[in-house]
């Protein structure tokens, strides 16, 4: 039905609805259920085991796969088939599948409920009244009431439009807004139909709001959109990968690279080794690719892509708790190096609630009782609030703290007449009839404007005429909340007795009036958000206010928030536009207030700070903000006041449009991004550790670890204390260290010189447990290298101690630098990981299972040296540590 070409009314009906009433909540249940959720139709997911496969699509598991088969069927050709390797490799690698889709799906399920928490609301009116509903749970007959920065939800005639216009550009291409009108359209001569940028009467899903208000009745729902017709090209875009992922998949590369070059190595010196006879002995082929199979498990932390996920997706769901809805993962990377932050002052570094914090009278009562009667903001006694205009709501607030609310003030003193506020003349006046039966007029408006129509003030004494000394007095006061930063309103009445003013004209009413005082607001700081200033300026990161308000008053406040000590610091958008690109870039880092500024100054503001190579947010919630939401580095739009524009391209959405949020925030990314590092250098360094023993016992020429034991090691061992680490607590210096830099790699500071150092410590004890294991034994290592002996004690003694010195080296991984003694929480999760890892060593060990993996069964002489072995890495790391705080202490 093309409802372009009707008229809105037949419409309307054509839905079966009413303009006026909308639709019924049970009407609307009803549709639901008929037509379906209003939401394209999402790309199709790969079935369950398509999922699972895919996990054993890795390099590294295929070759593990490989050589099961391979040792199979070498063994079942010499009629000495041992299937314990095979059984073994492929429960790990189920294992390891299972695990993989349990994470992906766990990772998946975090997103779609914060996607759900950021989900776009409509106001809609059902039973007569305007309520927000989820846009997803709009049907064909709801009428949509759109304002400015409001997204349209769905297909819609427009039935009612105020200058509304709406940005179409994903639809039709035209960058400037469509002007939206009410009345039908009529085809042109010969034309067979309205093309859809010019259906004027139209709003589509996926445009916007961007200037006046309207009313609109869906005609169309999800797919049925015209939106849905290309929803299927909509939802071919790929999952984006954060910054660090796309580090991880280099680092993967590059240690494919390192493993390969390793098992070629080991080839070549076991080929040198034998010589030519080397190809001809299939028992020593096959035992040398294990061998190279082993240093590519050892070498993969094949745990690695999964923790970070979860790490991930565990403190994004974290920040969603605390009101940071983070609508895009890379932020939480970029939220631990931001260097600036931009922040609107209304309503995220104060209330957004004006409040009367000063007056100046000698009758409070009457004073308040006359700003709450000339007022038309009420008292609400179900919310306990004022609503109304924002002046007149403080008013009337300020009233109600002293027992005069408007509702029993205007019952006992009912208005009638009024002389309505005109911005030119300043003032408002209203009559009312007092309970007395007089006639009083009450008007405020500008001091000065007031001050200057009056020939009497309100006294202690009563009225008496007004000096010059008294005028001085009230001028004074004035001044003083001004400077201040105060928005002063000031009160004055008439008292006509018991004759009715018989006109109510602003010049009839408006002179020879009595002085009752004046008002000083303000809209208040929020409490938490000096401390929160305090700890972004520890933190290294600069604050920023941004403000359309008066250059005095965002002086004032960003003063007593402690974001700039002088009046110097402060720039107007005025003085902004007479500054070149140059002269700014030159003197940005002198400003850190802008007042009276427009939209078009936040995007400035943003890109000359980039250019100077900053980490730049940006807080914003009108439509006008989203260019400079966009360009920041991180965007952050609000919850509460933002528009749907500004949510849509916010990196961030504050649930409570609050700026200690954003630091919070920003702590939160810091401590994720410290977790993430903590785990990939505990995984790296326990990984090259297994390599490094692998490798020096393959040059020497004896195993002291099988393929078996890594894979158990890696998966089960390993990844405890890395998922645990994503539950450690924020070190106590956070947010006293300077911002990582963006450009910083994984290995920055230092952390690959950690990983190097740690792993070869690992490795040592590693080793010298599985000589104390042979010398226990009495086994010569000459044995061992023959083949007479297997080794098995020193063995065993290597993996116990290896899966247990990787557990006493997480309590190191707590922290980089700071001793784990000094530390003032403890993570329960690292114990629980601890005892996890322990009993299953156990299990392996001291159960049946031992024979499958080779293990011998070992003395508790042996076990205590194994586990002080492990134990030593602490005392180790240490002293490495204490050795690192002191060259970099000398170094800065």
């Amino acid at each position: 039905m093309k409802e372009y070409l009707q008229d809105s009314v037949k419409v309307v009906e054509d839905v079966k609805s009413d303009g006026t009433y909308g639709l019924s909540s049970a009407e609307a249940k009803k549709r639901l259920e008929r037509d379906g959720l209003n939401k394209l139709k999402e790309a199709k997911k790969d079935p369950l085991w398509k999922r699972f496969f895919a996990q054993m699509a890795d390099p590294m598991i295929i070759m593990l796969i490989v050589a099961a088969v391979i040792s199979a069927l070498t063994g079942m050709a010499q009629g000495d088939a041992d299937f314990a390797d095979v059984i073994i490799i492929c429960f790990v690698v189920v294992v390891n599948a299972v695990l993989g889709v349990v994470q992906e799906s766990k990772a998946e399920e975090a997103l779609a409920a914060l996607q759900e928490m950021s989900a776009a609301q409509s106001k809609v009116i059902r039973d007569g009244q305007v309520v927000t509903v989820p846009s997803s749970e709009l049907v064909v007959g709801d009428i949509v009431v759109l304002e400015a920065g409001d997204s349209v939800p769905a297909d819609c005639r427009i039935i009612e439009s105020a200058s509304m216009k709406i940005e179409e550009a994903a639809l039709t291409g035209e960058s400037v807004p469509a002007n939206k009108i009410e009345a039908e359209l009529e085809l042109v001569a010969g034309a067979e139909d309205i093309p859809l940028g010019d259906r004027k009467n139209m709003c589509y899903m996926g445009s916007t709001v961007v200037y006046g208000r309207g009313r609109a009745v869906v005609v169309a729902t999800g797919m049925n959109t015209e939106m849905g017709k290309i929803a299927d090209a909509l939802t071919q875009a790929e999952d984006e990968e954060t910054p660090l992922q796309k580090k991880l998949d280099e680092l993967s590369k590059i240690l494919s690279v390192i493993c390969i070059v390793i098992c070629a190595l080991v080839f070549v010196v076991t080929w040198l080794k034998h010589g030519m006879g080397f190809f001809s002995d299939t028992s020593l082929v096959l035992n040398t690719f294990m061998v190279a199979v082993s240093l590519a498990v050892a070498a993969i932390p094949e745990g690695l892509a999964a923790v970070v996920t979860i790490v991930l997706s565990i403190g994004v769901t974290k920040m969603s708790q605390h009101n940071a809805i983070i609508r895009k993962l890379s932020a939480v990377e970029t939220l631990g190096c931001t260097q600036i932050i931009c922040s609107d002052k209304t309503g995220t570094l104060t209330q957004n609630k004006m409040t009367v914090v000063r007056h100046f009278t000698e009758d409070q009562d009457r004073l308040v009782r006359c700003m709450a009667l000339c007022s038309d903001a009420k008292w609400d006694a179900a919310q306990n609030k004022a609503v109304g205009e924002p002046t007149e709501a403080a008013l009337v607030a300020d009233a109600a703290k002293l027992g005069f609310t408007t509702g029993d003030l205007d019952d006992a003193n009912p208005r009638v007449g009024e002389a309505p506020f005109d911005s030119g003349r300043k003032m408002m006046s209203v009559v009312n009839q007092a309970p007395d039966g007089n006639y009083i007029q009450h008007t405020k408006g500008a001091p000065d404007v007031i001050l200057s129509r009056c020939t009497k003030i309100h006294t202690a004494q009563g009225d008496v005429p007004m000096t010059d000394e008294w005028r001085k007095r009230i001028q004074d006061a004035n001044k003083s909340m001004a400077d201040d930063a105060l928005r002063v309103m000031a009160a004055a009445r008439v008292n006509y007795g018991k004759e009715k003013p018989s006109d109510f004209s602003a010049d009839a009413l408006e002179h020879d009036m009595t002085f009752l005082g004046l008002c000083g607001m303000i809209d208040p700081v929020r409490p938490e958000v000096k401390q929160a200033v305090s700890e972004a300026h520890s933190a290294g990161m600069h604050v920023i206010m941004i403000t359309g308000d008066h250059i005095d008053t965002a002086v004032a406040i960003a003063k007593e928030l402690g974001i700039i000590v002088d009046r110097s610091q402060a720039i107007t958008g005025a003085e902004l536009d007479k500054m070149s690109d140059e002269e700014f870039a030159d003197k940005i880092e002198n400003y850190r207030v802008y007042a009276r500024v427009q939209p078009e100054h936040k995007t400035r503001i943003v890109d000359t700070w980039k250019k100077k190579g900053m980490v730049v947010a940006m807080t914003g919630d009108g439509v006008n903000d989203a260019p400079s939401i966009k360009r920041a580095d991180i965007g952050v739009g609000m919850g509460i006041t933002g528009t749907d524009v500004t949510k849509n391209v916010a990196d961030m959405v504050l649930a409570d449009d609050n700026f200690a949020t954003i630091i919070s925030a920003c702590e939160e990314g810091r401590r994720i991004y410290d977790n993430i590092r903590k785990s990939i250098a505990f995984l790296l360094s326990s990984n090259l550790a297994e390599v490094i023993s692998v490798f020096v016992a393959s040059l020497i020429g004896f195993t002291i670890l099988e393929p078996t034991h890594l894979l158990w090691l890696n998966l089960i061992t390993d990844c405890f204390p890395a998922l645990a680490m994503a539950m450690e607590e924020a070190e106590p210096d956070i947010m006293q260290r300077e911002p990582r830099k963006a450009t910083d790699g994984i290995f920055a500071n230092g952390m690959g010189l950690d990983c190097l150092v740690q792993g070869a410590m690992i490795a040592i004890l590693t080793l010298i447990s599985y000589f104390v294991g042979l010398s226990l034994e009495n086994v010569p290592l000459a044995d061992v290298l023959s083949g007479a002996d297997k080794g098995l004690d020193g063995m065993t003694m290597a993996f116990l101690t290896l899966s247990m010195v990787e557990m006493f080296h997480s309590f190191n991984m707590r922290s980089r630098r700071q001793s784990v003694f000094k530390l003032p929480t403890q993570n329960k999760w690292l114990w629980l990981s601890f005892a996890a890892s322990l009993v299953l060593t156990f299990v392996v060990i001291e159960t049946p299972l031992s024979v499958a993996f080779d293990f011998a069964e070992i003395s508790v002489q042996e076990y205590g040296i194994a586990m002080l072995l492990a134990a030593a890495i602490i005392p180790l790391v240490e002293i490495y540590k204490a050795i690192m705080r002191a060259v970099e202490k000398s170094r800065d």
